[in-house]
C-alpha cells in the first residue's frame, strides 16, 4: 500500500514531491503544469525517480528546516550519516524582482563517518512516455528524450558522472551536491555556490514566515500550512493551484481522479483570503492581477477554473501507458470541468475583492480596473442566480438548484453592495441590495425544509450537504439562528462518520462517495464552535490534526477506516481550512474574525 508520505519543495514556479526515503517521485518541469520528468507516484515501474539507495543498515528520517520550504532527509547508520537538503531557489533580487529558476538542488552534507550510497537518477520524459538518453559534457550530464533533443534537462554535480549514471557505490568523504536544471547554467556551479543558494533561499522563507501573524498555540501547524499555500502560487501570474498532482484517486481503484494543477477561482480565492488574514498581501495583489488578466474584454465571462497562465480551454485526456496510483486508472491530464457552471465561485471571488478594496485598493487606475471586474461579476450573477448549476462539488451531468450556490450568489451581491458603498456609488449599492434581498428571500423560502428542520442540498429535496455549514461563515445567517443550529446538528447526524465528514451521501454520477473530503471536517469544527459546542469542536480538531502525514501535510481526502491520505496532494483546500480552524483555538484569537463583513 502506497501512502502519501511525501515532502514538498518548490519556488512558486514548480514543485517536487519527495518520498520519506528521499526520492523525488513527482516533478513537473519547468512549471507546475509541465509534463513530469519523474512520475513514480503514478507508475511504480515506469514512472522514473531520483533518489538515494542505501543498505538496510540505514535509518531514514525526514523533516523540514524549520519555517521554510526546504526539506531535510537524514540517513544514519553505524558506518556514518549524511543529510540530503532539497530546495528550489527562491529569493528577492530587489524590492520588485524575485529569483525563481527552474531547478532543484540536492545538497549532500556529510555528518559523520564514511557513509555510502548509490544515486538512482532515472528521468522519464513527458509523463514517462519517453525514455531519456544521457550525454556527458564537460560541465554537466544532459538528459533528453530519445527522439527530441529539445526536451532535456541538465545535471550538474560534484560527484563523478560515471558513479551516478552507473549507479555505483559512492563513499561520502565531504559535502557534495547535485543540481538538476531545466536550463544550461551560465555560471560556475560548485559547493560554495550551492551553499549560497541554500542560505539565500532559507533566509527568504524565514523572513516570509516572520511577517505572518503569530499564535501561542498551534503556531507550528499554522505556519506549515501557510508555507504550503504560498508554495502553490504561480508567481509569474498570481494564479493559485488547487494541488500539485494529478490523478491521485479519492478512493483506491475508483475513477474519481482528476488533474488539480489548475487555478479554480473558488480554491484560489479562499487561499488568498486566508493568506491575507495571516498578514500576507503580496499574493493577493498578484491574484488581482491574474483576475484582471483573464478578462480580456468586458464581454468575457468567468469560468470556474483556468490554466495557471489564464488559459481558458483545458483539454482533458487520459494517459493509458501509466498504471496509476496503486493501479487506479485512468491517469488524466487537463480537466474538462472548466466548462461547468458553478455559481458559487463568484461569491468567494467577490469576497476577496472586497478585502482588496478595504485594505489596499491601490492607485486610481487599479481601482477602476477592479471596479470593471466587480460589475462584470455582478452582471453574471444577476443573470444566472435563478438558474440551476453543477454546485460546489462539480457534480457532472447534474444541474440543480443547489442551496449553497444560491447563498454564494447572495454573498456576491452583498459584497458588491459594500464595495459600492466604499466607493460612494450609492445608486449601485441600492440596486444591488435589492437583488441581494431577493436572493435571500428565495433561499429562505425554498432551501429550508420545515419537516426536516434543516436547510437542504438542493431546493425541495431532502439530501444534506456539508457546504451548508459555510452559511454562517460567509454572513448569510448568524451562528445563533435556530435554523443554522438545527442544520448543523442535522448535517452532523447524517454526514459525520468515524470522526470524519462526508460531503454528501446521496449518489452522484459516479455512485456513492467512499472517502472523506478533508475540508468538510474542518467546516464542521467551525460550525460546532460558533454554535456553542466548543468542547466537541476541539475534540474533533485534535483528532484530525493527527491525520496529517509525517510532515504535517494534507491531501484532499481521508479514508474513513484507516485515515490514510487520498486524493491530490498537497491540497490547498485542506490547508487553508486547517489554518482557519486552528485559529479558533489560539489564545489570541482576533475577535474580528467573527464579525463578518
Amino acid at each position: 500500500m502506497q501512502n502519501l508520505n511525501y515532502g514538498v519543495v518548490g519556488n512558486c514556479r514548480s514543485a517536487a514531491l519527495i518520498s520519506e526515503k528521499g526520492s523525488i517521485e513527482w516533478f513537473c518541469f519547468p512549471d507546475f503544469d509541465s509534463p513530469s520528468i519523474f512520475s513514480k507516484l503514478l507508475d511504480v515501474e515506469k514512472g522514473g525517480e531520483f533518489g538515494f539507495e542505501v543498505s538496510e543498515k540505514y535509518s531514514i528520517t525526514q523533516k523540514y528546516v524549520e519555517n521554510t520550504n526546504i526539506l531535510s532527509t537524514l540517513f544514519t547508520s553505524d558506518e556514518g550519516s549524511f543529510e540530503v537538503i532539497d530546495f528550489m531557489p527562491r529569493y528577492k533580487l530587489d524590492d520588485v524582482n524575485h529569483y525563481l529558476p527552474p531547478e532543484i538542488y540536492r545538497y549532500i552534507k556529510l555528518l559523520s563517518g564514511k557513509p555510502t550510497f548509490r544515486v538512482n537518477y532515472n528521468p522519464k520524459m513527458k509523463y514517462a512516455a519517453k525514455e531519456a538518453t544521457h550525454h556527458i559534457g564537460k560541465r554537466f550530464i544532459k538528459s533528453q528524450s530519445i527522439d527530441d533533443p529539445l526536451d532535456c534537462v541538465y545535471l550538474y554535480t560534484s560527484i563523478q558522472y560515471a558513479l551516478i549514471l552507473g549507479k555505483k557505490e559512492i563513499a561520502l568523504e565531504n559535502d557534495q551536491f547535485i543540481l538538476l536544471s531545466n536550463n544550461q547554467k551560465l555560471i560556475n556551479i560548485d559547493i560554495e555556490r550551492v551553499s549560497l543558494e541554500y542560505n539565500r533561499t532559507k533566509i527568504y522563507w524565514l523572513n516570509w514566515v516572520n511577517r505572518s501573524k503569530k499564535f501561542k498555540t498551534h503556531n507550528a501547524i499554522i505556519a506549515r500550512s501557510m508555507l504550503v499555500l504560498k508554495l502553490m502560487s504561480f508567481h509569474p501570474t498570481g494564479a493559485v493551484l488547487a494541488a500539485l498532482t494529478t490523478s491521485i484517486p479519492e478512493t483506491i481503484g475508483e475513477v474519481r481522479n482528476w488533474d488539480y494543477r489548475f487555478c479554480w477561482l473558488r480554491d484560489a480565492s479562499m487561499s488568498i483570503e486566508t493568506l491575507m488574514d495571516m498578514g500576507h498581501y503580496g499574493a493577493a495583489r498578484r491574484f488581482m492581477t491574474f483576475i484582471k488578466g483573464i478578462l480580456k474584454s468586458k464581454e468575457d465571462k468567468f469560468q470556474i477554473m483556468y490554466g495557471i497562465r489564464g488559459e481558458r480551454i483545458l483539454y482533458e485526456e487520459e494517459l493509458p501507458h501509466l498504471s496509476g496510483y496503486e493501479n487506479s486508472k485512468p491517469v488524466r491530464i487537463g480537466n474538462a470541468a472548466y466548462y461547468q457552471k458553478q455559481n458559487d465561485v463568484y461569491g468567494y471571488l467577490m469576497n476577496v475583492i472586497y478585502q482588496y478594496y478595504k485594505f489596499f485598493p491601490g492607485t486610481l487606475d487599479e481601482i477602476e480596473d477592479i471596479w470593471e471586474v466587480v460589475r462584470n461579476i455582478i452582471r453574471a450573477v444577476i443573470a444566472d442566480w435563478e438558474n440551476p448549476d453543477n454546485g460546489i462539488w462539480e457534480i457532472r451531468n447534474s444541474d440543480k438548484h443547489f442551496v449553497f450556490s444560491k447563498v454564494m450568489c447572495w454573498v456576491t451581491l452583498d459584497r458588491g453592495v459594500k464595495i459600492a458603498q466604499l466607493l460612494n456609488l450609492k445608486e449601485y449599492a441600492k440596486k444591488w441590495k435589492k437583488e441581494a434581498d431577493r436572493i435571500k428571500k428565495d433561499i429562505l423560502g425554498n432551501g429550508w425544509n420545515e419537516q426536516m428542520q434543516s436547510f437542504t442540498q438542493t431546493y425541495h429535496e431532502t439530501d444534506l450537504d456539508a457546504s451548508l455549514l459555510l452559511m454562517e461563515e460567509y454572513g448569510f445567517i448568524s451562528g445563533t439562528d435556530e435554523r443554522y443550529k438545527k442544520t448543523v446538528q442535522a448535517i452532523k447526524k447524517e454526514l459525520f462518520y468515524k470522526g470524519l465528514m462526508y460531503r454528501y451521501i446521496n449518489a452522484d454520477d459516479f455512485g456513492r462517495l467512499s472517502s472523506s473530503f478533508t475540508i468538510c471536517t474542518f467546516w464542521l469544527i467551525r460550525a460546532l464552535y460558533v454554535t456553542g459546542d466548543t468542547d466537541e469542536a476541539l475534540e474533533i480538531f485534535n483528532k484530525i490534526v493527527g491525520y496529517s502525514n509525517h510532515l504535517g501535510l494534507y491531501s484532499e481526502d481521508l479514508d474513513f477506516e484507516t485515515k490514510r491520505q487520498l486524493g491530490n496532494f498537497p491540497q490547498a483546500y485542506s490547508h487553508l481550512a486547517l489554518i482557519n480552524t486552528a485559529t479558533l483555538f489560539t489564545d489570541e484569537r482576533h475577535l474580528s474574525q467573527f464579525i463578518r463583513p
